[in-house]
């Protein structure tokens, strides 16, 4: 079947199918799981949907009647994972305060689910104009388009048995290794080695070794990678030498616990100033598109009632009244979870319901304005560059300022007690608007892949519904789960575990610490000021650049995230963008010699390659993660230790951080190897 042939109004092909639908859901639960994982582990999470395609390709063609649209339809229902998992980005922090003591499970589905489907409700009105009628680029929607397309024309999914094989070796490679490392012990995650500086003070040189974050790496960039890089050697051959100099540190004390100590107290506050001041910074450099996606959002809500019944079959969307039945039932279930949330608050039936019903309001209302800013975000700049980090702190400080009003009235910060409660619903209301920032930010992207393939986009939103309650559904155990095995910084479910095994969920601590600021007249606000100002220099330094190199950038936010994140895992990172940097370099310079007429294409088949490759080492380390936290609170629950696999003793230390070394360094050769070798 012809291209054009897929953009007919009388097409009669399966499109949204049970078994489709089945496999969405399939997919869904395997990448939302390893983006939790992911994404608490170091505050990124990845893109699903080309994945997702490529895996739909490869099982679906062994249906003769499987065709490019129902491939469409389980990559945009499987595309919730990478997106509605950004909502770990802030509600961990409910464990961290203490208020909770474990996830509960039906209000952090119900959140989730939610919140996904007002983010799916909230686009719908603007998919005409800007998705159909605009210029915007829709960068990952046009690659996942031409994924699609590709597969499609190649046999009906040769390509797409080519990609799930390189997802798979990826995924099996990670997998071996983290169960070695993380499980058996024979391999370490990291090689640590401090130098003195001065009388009392040390400076660092990590090595991390971590598959899933080689990947990550590979996926983000050079101008990322180098920016956290910049961020770590601030951090730790400047703040922390100098913090050090001037401290009195006890007599006996080794100087790396000092070093640690006053990295963990000090300077990880002036990384999390650094970040809050680059995502304000993002979203004001936005701010002109954030308006006009805004203006046209309520543009499109005041159409919305004129409904054309011949519309061609591409430009048809849920019925206003699909709409507002699904609109009616979020805001059931939204009731539902803040009256279960509230009713532990000990507060009078009026002052609950007044709370329940401003809670509600300003998640719905600022998550209406915050789907405009995020579609047209996502439309200019792409998914994974949208800054949802920046969006979540915008929440966290208005739900904080509303809050705070509603506690003065209530007379709620009389006891500790109360603050600790206006904490924790301040974070509650803010993920639900987290839960449709990120869905919006990815429902455009893939009604325009849907526009290029030639997808009915009722079909594409009632897919991306199920997909958002899927997700959902995989959330809440998976971050249990998570949390019973590792735990969260200052956040642990049984006395005297690992801290260093903590999960640091950046995104979640830093907002966290955000709202206790506002609520609390008693932090210590000097490191966090520091942290602004020297993410104001930077910012500065990345507007400099631009404009007089324009090809070179320093991202502010990941100098910040640099600066806070362990420097044992940011080390992976930038591994992985450098030798993405260079084998681009050599492709497209081999690709002038052996492909002159199409350099672009030549470079873009091999670079494919590992992007699944990258996929597949995120994937396979982060579902192995996610199976060794289900053996240890196994193992725990009934009486076992908290290292149930591991086969050696601490003496084996020494020989598996240079086991560790040596097999990161052939994974990356193979890295290369792989996409280097890829057939034209």
């Amino acid at each position: 079947m012809k291209e054009h042939d897929f953009m007919s109004h009388e097409l009669k092909l399966p499109e949204l199918t049970i078994r489709g639908m089945i496999l969405g859901l399939l997919i869904t639960i395997v990448f939302t799981a390893s983006n939790v994982y992911l994404g608490l582990k170091v505050g990124l999470t990845f893109s699903s949907a080309i994945p997702a395609a490529i895996i739909s390709m490869a099982i679906l063609r062994m249906f003769k009647d499987s065709n490019i649209l129902e491939n469409n339809l389980v990559q945009t229902q499987a595309s919730a994972a990478g997106t509605l998992s950004a909502v770990i980005f802030i509600i961990p922090g409910l464990l961290m305060i203490g208020y909770w003591q474990g996830f509960q499970f039906w209000q952090t589905l119900m959140i989730c689910a939610c919140g996904g489907c007002l983010g799916v409700l909230f686009t719908i009105p603007l998919r005409r104009a800007m998705v159909v009628n605009t210029d915007l680029p829709y960068p990952e929607g046009r690659a996942a388009a031409e994924i699609l397309k590709v597969g499609s024309a190649t046999s009906n999914g040769k390509s797409g048995v080519s990609g799930i094989r390189d997802i798979l070796s990826g995924g099996i490679i990670a997998a071996l290794i983290n169960l070695f490392s993380s499980g058996f012990g024979y391999l370490s995650g990291s090689m640590l080695t401090y130098f003195s500086v001065g009388k009392q003070a040390v400076t660092l040189l990590p090595l991390g070794f971590s598959p899933a974050l080689l990947g990550a790496g590979y996926l983000i960039g050079l101008a990322s990678g180098i920016a956290m890089l910049v961020g770590m050697i601030a951090a730790w051959c400047g703040f922390v030498p100098y913090l050090m100099s001037i401290a009195n540190i006890p007599v006996g004390t080794e100087l790396s616990d000092a070093a640690q100590s006053i990295w963990s107290a000090k300077v990880r506050f002036m990384g999390a100033g650094t970040m809050g001041i680059a995502a304000i910074w993002t979203l004001l450099t936005l701010m002109r598109p954030i308006i006009d996606g805004i203006k046209m959002s309520i543009k499109a809500v005041s159409d919305g009632g004129k409904v054309n019944d011949n519309l061609h079959r591409m430009d048809t969307d849920m019925t206003p009244k699909s709409i507002g039945i699904v609109f009616l039932l979020v805001i059931i279930g939204l009731v539902t979870v803040f009256y279960s949330f509230l009713s532990d608050g000990h507060l009078s039936t009026g002052t609950m319901w007044l709370y329940i019903i401003v809670g509600i309001l300003v998640a719905v209302a600022m998550g209406f304005f915050v789907a405009a800013a995020c579609g047209y975000m996502a439309g200019l700049i792409g998914t994974s560059s949208s800054p949802i980090s920046g969006i979540g702190i915008l929440g966290i400080i208005v739900s904080s300022i509303v809050v705070l009003a509603l506690g003065d009235y209530a007379n709620l910060f009389a006891t500790s007690e109360g603050t600790l409660f206006a904490t924790a619903f301040a974070i509650f209301i803010t993920s639900v608007i987290t839960s449709i920032a990120a869905i919006s930010n990815d429902n455009l992207q893939d009604l325009k892949t849907g526009l290029l393939v030639g997808a009915t986009p009722w079909k594409q939103q009632v897919a991306l519904l199920i997909g958002c309650i899927a997700g959902a559904v995989a959330i809440a155990p998976v971050l249990n789960l998570l949390f019973e095995a590792y735990g969260f910084p200052g956040a642990f479910p049984r006395e005297g575990m690992d801290e260093s095994q903590a999960l640091s969920a950046p995104q979640a601590t830093l907002m966290t610490t955000i709202a206790r600021g506002i609520f609390s007249s008693n932090m210590d606000w000097s490191f966090i000021f520091y942290g602004v100002i020297f993410g104001v220099i930077i910012i500065i330094i990345d507007v400099l650049l631009k404009k007089n190199a324009k090809k070179y950038s320093l991202p502010p936010l990941a100098v910040g995230m640099g600066i806070y994140l362990p420097p044992e895992l940011e080390m992976p990172l930038v591994f992985g963008a450098v030798i993405a940097y260079l084998i681009h370099a050599y492709l497209k310079k081999r690709a002038a010699v052996r492909s002159p007429q199409d350099i672009e294409g030549d470079v873009e088949n091999c670079n494919r390659h590992g992007v699944l490759f990258a996929s597949g080492l995120i994937v396979g380390e982060s579902l192995m993660g996610v199976i060794m936290a289900a053996i240890i609170v196994i193992s725990v629950t009934s009486g076992g230790d908290e290292s149930p696999l591991r086969m050696v003793d601490a003496s084996f230390g020494g020989t598996a951080e240079w086991l560790g070394l040596v097999v990161n360094i052939l994974l990356m050769i193979e890295f290369a190897r792989r996409v280097i070798t890829a057939k034209k």
